[in-house]
C-alpha cells in the first residue's frame, strides 16, 4: 500500500445547469462556471466539470459532438490539432489558475474511427496532464424506467488513470465505473488522496445508489469520493440526478447539492485521512495470504 503524500486543498464541483443541444452555449456555459469558482474565497485549488457537459446526454449525439484529443503533455499552442471544447478546457485552467478536470466530452479517436467518453485533466498553465476514457459502458435495462446502452456508439477505455499534483494524488473514474469497486480499490493501493468521477446518473438509479456507492468507496478505500454530475433539465431526454457531492474516508457526506444548478465546494482534509487509517488500520490488515491482491499488477 502506498502511502498517501498530500496536502490541505479546497475543491469545487460544478453542476452546470443551461446546457442545450449548442455546443458553443454550453463551453460559455462552463466558463462561466469555471471563472466563477476560480475568483471565489477560498480559492479551490482544484476544480471539476460533470460528465459529458457540451453534448446532449444521447447516445445518437456523441459522434456528432465528438472531439480529437490531443496527447497527454501538449501545451497551449502546441500546434497538435485538437477540439474547441479542449481549446476552451485548455483556457479556463490557465485564466482561472487551478486544476482543472474538465469533466467528460464524447471523444473520437481517428486511427480507430472509435468514440469514447473522455475525461480530461489540465494544470494551471493549460497541459494536458491526464487523460481517462470510461471504462465501464453504462448498458442498463431497467424494464419501464430506464434503458440506455452506451456501447451502441462508445468504447470502453483500457487503462486505469492517477495523476500528481502538488497537493497529492488523484484518481479517476466516469459515472458507471464507480459500481466497480476494483478501480478505487487500485488507485488507493497508489496512493490516491481522492477518486474523482464525473457522472451523470439518472432520477431512476440515483436515489437508490448514488450515495450508497460513494460512501462504499470511501469507506473500503480510506479516501476522500466526488461526483460531480449536471444539474437536471426537465426538457431532456436524459434526467440527471444531479446531487453532486463528496463523501469523505469515513463515509459521511461533507457537502451534497440537490438537483439545480449549484457549486459546491469542500475542503479536502488530509489529517483526517491519516487519522482514519490510523484508526482503522485496514490498509495494513488485509490477507492476501487468503485472498488475491487485486492491485498486484499496477504498482
Amino acid at each position: 500500500m502506498a502511502q498517501i503524500s498530500a496536502k490541505p486543498f479546497r475543491l469545487a464541483l460544478l453542476q452546470l445547469g443551461s446546457l442545450s443541444a449548442s455546443k458553443a452555449n454550453n463551453i460559455k456555459v462552463a466558463r462561466a462556471a469555471v471563472q466563477a469558482a476560480a475568483t471565489s474565497s477560498p480559492k479551490p485549488q482544484l476544480i471539476v466539470l460533470p460528465e459529458i457537459w457540451n453534448s446532449p446526454y444521447a447516445v445518437s449525439s456523441f459522434r456528432e459532438y465528438s472531439e480529437k484529443v490531443p496527447n497527454v503533455g501538449s501545451k497551449v499552442d502546441s500546434g497538435e490539432e485538437e477540439g474547441e471544447t479542449i481549446k476552451a478546457l485548455r483556457e479556463m485552467a490557465r485564466s482561472s489558475g487551478c486544476w482543472l478536470i474538465g469533466g467528460s466530452i464524447p471523444q473520437h479517436e481517428e486511427s480507430t474511427d472509435n468514440i469514447y467518453n473522455t475525461c480530461t485533466v489540465y494544470d494551471p498553465e493549460g497541459t494536458l496532464v491526464a487523460i481517462h476514457q470510461k471504462v465501464h459502458l453504462f448498458d442498463i435495462d431497467i424494464p419501464g424506467r430506464q434503458t440506455f446502452k452506451e456501447s451502441d456508439t462508445l468504447t470502453g477505455g483500457k487503462t486505469l488513470t492517477t495523476f500528481d499534483t502538488p497537493f497529492g494524488k488523484i484518481g479517476l473514474g466516469i459515472c458507471y465505473d464507480i459500481r466497480f469497486p476494483e478501480m478505487a480499490q487500485i488507485a488507493a493501493r497508489q496512493g490516491v488522496v481522492a477518486m474523482i468521477y464525473p457522472a451523470a446518473f439518472n432520477i431512476t438509479t440515483g436515489p437508490m445508489h448514488w450515495t450508497l456507492l460513494q460512501r462504499a468507496r470511501a469507506v473500503d478505500n480510506q479516501i476522500y469520493i466526488a461526483m460531480c454530475s449536471p444539474a437536471r433539465h426537465p426538457e431532456a431526454s436524459y434526467q440527471a440526478y444531479g446531487h453532486s457531492s463528496v463523501v469523505n474516508p469515513l463515509g459521511d457526506v461533507v457537502v451534497e447539492a440537490g438537483h439545480e444548478p449549484t457549486t459546491l465546494y469542500a475542503d479536502i482534509d488530509t489529517e483526517l485521512l491519516a487519522t482514519t487509517r490510523k484508526n482503522l488500520p485496514v490498509t495494513v490488515q488485509r490477507r492476501f495470504d487468503v485472498y488475491p491482491d487485486v492491485a498486484a499488477n499496477f504498482k
